[in-house]
């Protein structure tokens, strides 16, 4: 044995020991930390927040809407031309200019109320349809999220099954190798098989190197979703319940998942949204009725200054270069106004609204009939999984066995010299491929019965608490 190999030994033991001293996590574990940081979830729940807008935005339309508005304003001109005089119709002699400043307030409080408006009415009707295809597509993400953490978390225990394995491999090649080495010294074989051995050594050191970068992959999906970094994760048992569907009937699982799948009913409430956008679009050909009250108040106040020659006449003692000539004026008003609106020509608006309603509803129908295909055949396809599943299980199960008793008897005719190194190295693949293929069946087989039930509308935090409950501790 090199060095090279001594030191990978070490490097996998201080791996192993400090891998040892963390605390699996289970599948439960990951799901709820996965609703608290998965991104995709998250946003999934602001959007299902933001469309329950939807009906309050709707009932304002018909409820009263009371608004209010204030204003000032400013005005200042100055004209340098003198004035014509009344009296003599020629300009006055007096007076060099004139400057008015105006300065006005006003308030004013409106009340609407609509008393008829067709589309609005339906669009309130409607809202509540927005509300169930938003519940509904939220249950959608929630179920993604069931399916997406179970995918990931037997992604990631299928990579540490398959780094095992090349581990097991590369141990078991590397006590071979031994043997050979010390078999070639004593001239009981010859150099190739030497040679053999450490050709099939060095390839499973780079086999487990591979695998070692799988499963770095494999827990960054998981992180991804968790937000955490988890290298250990509590596998499942050795024997874990190989239960056949109930009803073992495919038609019964696809018309169930034909009333409950939960893709396929937002499918449908978005078909019958866009047929009631049809009647919203239709009622802007009809009249609406409205009623308003008004009450408002302004007032204004203007200053108007005469400048004057300094002999100018003046009506008060003393000089008198600048006259000044204030005014004011108040009005109060109110009013209540019934009033009738009826469309009558838009330039074809209206028209095209409207044949665009009826090609998005077309639309929306043959996007519920693609729907529906693709979930009956995902429903099939399911059903059909778990239960060939259920048989691979069995099969690569009794594989391994006879893998295992096929090394061992590979492994003693090649100490009696009637098998070569090659043999035992094929056999020793044989099973790792055996043993690998035996796990990740295991996982298949409860991915595909977490589908069918997503398929069927099903699925939900229970399914998980028994698959959990698979899981050893």
């Amino acid at each position: 044995m090199n060095h090279y190999m001594k030191y990978l030994y070490v490097l996998i033991s201080l791996l192993t020991c400090a891998a040892s001293q963390t605390v699996a996590e289970d599948l439960l574990d990951i799901y709820q930390s996965a609703l608290e940081y998965d991104p995709v979830m998250r946003g999934a729940e602001a959007f299902y927040l933001a469309r329950l807008e939807i009906k309050p935005q709707a009932r304002s339309a018909v409820l009263p809407w009371l608004t209010f508005s204030a204003g000032s304003s400013s005005q200042y001109s100055k004209d340098p031309n003198r004035p014509t005089s009344f009296a003599t119709g020629v300009p006055d002699p007096d007076i060099i200019s004139t400057e008015v400043d105006r300065r006005g307030s006003n308030f004013n409080v409106r009340l609407t109320q609509t008393v008829f408006d067709w589309g609005q009415f339906l669009a309130l009707k409607q809202a509540d349809k927005h509300l169930a295809q938003a519940e509904t597509d939220y249950q959608v993400a929630r179920q993604d999220l069931l399916v997406r953490v179970a995918t990931t978390y037997f992604l990631v225990l299928a990579a540490e099954d398959t780094l095992a394995s090349e581990v097991a491999a590369r141990e078991a090649i590397g006590r071979q190798l031994e043997q050979a080495e010390l078999r070639f010294e004593v001239g009981l074989i010859a150099i190739t098989d030497v040679q053999e051995a450490q050709a099939g050594f060095d390839l499973a050191i780079a086999a487990e190197i591979g695998a070692r970068q799988n499963l770095a992959t494999t827990q960054e999906f998981l992180r991804e979703i968790i937000g955490l970094s988890v290298v250990d994760l509590a596998g499942p048992a050795e024997e874990i319940p190989l239960l056949r569907p109930d009803p073992a009937n495919a038609e019964a699982w696809v018309q169930t998942a034909l009333d409950q799948n939960l893709p396929l009913i937002s499918s449908r409430i978005a078909s019958d949204i866009s047929r009631d956008d049809i009647a919203i679009e239709r009622s802007v050909r009809l009249p609406t009725l409205s009623l308003s009250a008004t009450l408002g108040e302004a007032g204004n106040r203007t200053t108007r200054f005469n400048n004057l020659l300094n002999n100018a006449p003046c009506y008060v003692s003393g000089p008198c270069p600048l006259l000044e000539t204030p005014s004011r004026s108040n009005s109060e008003s109110y009013g209540v106004a019934l009033n009738f609106s009826i469309p009558l020509y838009s330039g074809g608006f209206n028209s095209s609204r409207i044949q665009q309603s009826v090609y998005v509803h077309r639309a929306s129908l043959e996007a519920l009939e693609q729907v529906a295909r693709a979930t009956e055949r995902e429903t099939r396809d399911a059903y059909l999984s778990v239960i060939s599943e259920i048989s691979r299980v069995r099969a690569l199960r009794q594989a391994v066995k006879s893998s295992q008793t096929a090394l061992r008897a590979t492994e003693a005719g090649f100490e009696v010299g009637t098998r070569t190194t090659v043999d035992v190295l094929v056999s020793q693949n044989n099973l790792r491929q055996a043993e690998t293929s035996y796990a990740r069946s295991r996982y298949d087989y409860i991915l595909n019965v977490l589908r069918l039930k997503l398929a069927a509308g099903s699925l939900d935090i229970r399914d998980f608490e028994e698959i959990n409950s698979w899981l050893e501790e």
